[in-house]
């Protein structure tokens, strides 16, 4: 998004009234694809879903950090991991627009993310609105500079997902209608030159697809895609404003079976007022990514996007507070990449988790692993990861909690309590896992007194 912030701005008051007049036609959806990725290491897609080289869901939990402009921040990334985030999607140019950054400055940046625990999303920004916006790049300039800078992404398919450019169209339908044909080219060149990271794609319509354009052609796109290892982006801004239109646009990917991220929102914005909420709430239903936008620096007339005052990051704005402590936020939902083990927790609790369940797994179908990652007075935030001992069409995990313990909100997975009785049963997306792979859920307890490790049972 922005910076665009002040260039842009005045070209994306275009999209008010198109935002307001949009009406959802009801075209079929395509028929529903499951897809392997093909890379032996790194991210990949299966079912439909994003999935560490081990196999294992990885569902983003992040913020916007525009580097490109304020290259002088050096302590944002440790500042956005402190608050619990898992990703960061990180603003370059390819030096179209803006000044480039180049290999050394992209390896930093890598480096960056990996010594804060981060999965990096970079992705060039210079591509922004192409035919409305005056000076915007192609999408073939933006994989000359990816293969300009290939040297610093060598091997980091584990930490790094390529986000081949910004919001590559405005509102001209003309050029809008390139989007599948254009993205797909760029696939195709960034594979031919030995890229096999998980690639992300951008919406046109700055990034709405109000037209539909990206959500009719996904799938042509990805079968495209000759490691079947892309990823679709949805920005989420004034189009979004009605709970509906959040909803039928995450679930018509979701039914596809398509992998989708929302890589750009916020809580308002100059062409209308996204329901911020809706998108929470919605992408935690359905297991999908969110990247806020976001950290600091914006100008043009969106400053209220900021998350943080200054890039202070014990200055939260109202929409920080939303976005990172809210319900269906980061703080409760964000899961730290399985790549960089087991996270530490922020408090030492006061007896040490068991190392496994203390109850074997029924039925010999699966096993769950209960760890406590978090101890606050009054609270504490556990996962649990399930694996597949056989192949796994469905998951049930069940405890019993000790008294006065209470499971307040739970994501990855439908959590219900009768009493101290706990019972944890898989979601549409985390449910179908091969022999050997696992998933995670995760929730957060009430009560006084540190928490204990229960006994767990895992059946199918």
């Amino acid at each position: 998004m922005l910076q665009r912030l002040s260039v842009a701005f005045v070209a994306l008051i275009g999209i008010v009234a198109l935002a307001f007049a949009w009406v959802a036609p009801g075209a079929p959806s395509p028929a529903h694809l499951t897809a392997s990725g093909q890379a032996d290491t790194g991210f990949r897609i299966e079912n439909g879903r994003l999935v560490d080289a081990a196999g294992n869901d990885f569902v983003m939990r992040g913020v916007n950090h525009a580097h490109t402009w304020y290259p002088q921040e050096t302590g944002s990334l440790a500042d956005i991991k402190s608050l619990g985030a898992n990703t960061v999607r990180v603003v370059l140019s390819s030096g179209d627009r803006w000044t480039e950054n180049g290999v050394a400055d992209v390896a930093a940046v890598v480096a960056d993310c990996k010594a804060n625990r981060l999965i990096c999303v970079l992705e060039v920004h210079d591509t922004t609105g192409y035919g409305e916006q005056a000076g915007a790049a192609t999408l073939d300039q933006a994989v000359d500079y990816w293969v300009r800078v290939q040297s610093a992404l060598h091997g980091e398919e584990d930490h790094v997902l390529v986000n081949i450019g910004n919001e590559p169209y405005g509102n001209d339908q003309r050029t809008v209608s390139n989007w599948a044909a254009d993205t797909s080219a760029a696939i195709d060149r960034l594979r031919d030159a030995g890229f096999h990271h998980t690639l992300v794609v951008d919406a046109p319509n700055w990034g709405q697809d109000w037209s539909h354009t990206m959500r009719d052609g996904a799938a042509s796109v990805f079968a495209s895609d000759p490691d079947a290892n892309t990823v679709f982006s949805i920005h989420m801004y004034g189009v979004y404003a009605q709970e509906s239109t959040v909803v039928g646009y995450l679930e018509h990917f979701v039914d596809a079976g398509l992998p989708l991220i929302v890589g750009e929102f916020g809580f308002d914005h100059s062409d209308g007022n996204p329901d911020e909420d809706a998108i929470l709430s919605h992408t935690r239903r359905l297991g999908l990514g969110y990247l806020g936008w976001s950290w600091s620096g914006n100008s043009g007339g969106v400053e209220y996007l900021d998350l943080v005052e200054d890039f202070d990051v014990n200055r939260l704005t109202p929409w920080g507070e939303r976005l990172f402590q809210g319900p269906d936020g980061i703080a409760e939902t964000s899961v730290e990449a399985p790549v960089y083990g087991d996270g530490e927790p922020t408090e030492e609790p006061t007896e040490e988790p068991t190392e496994g369940p203390t109850e074997g797994p029924g039925e010999g179908d699966c096993e769950a692993v209960y760890t406590i990652s978090q101890e606050w007075s009054g609270g504490f935030r556990a996962d649990v990861t399930v694996t597949a001992i056989t192949d796994l069409n469905g998951w049930t995990v069940t405890w019993t909690h000790a008294p006065g313990r209470h499971v307040a909100h739970a994501w990855n997975a439908e959590v219900t309590a009768d009493g101290a009785n706990v019972t944890a049963t898989h979601l549409p997306y985390n449910g179908t896992l091969a022999a050997g792979r696992s998933t995670t859920f995760g929730f957060i307890g009430t009560g006084e007194g540190s928490p204990q490790v229960p006994a767990l049972t895992c059946v199918s």
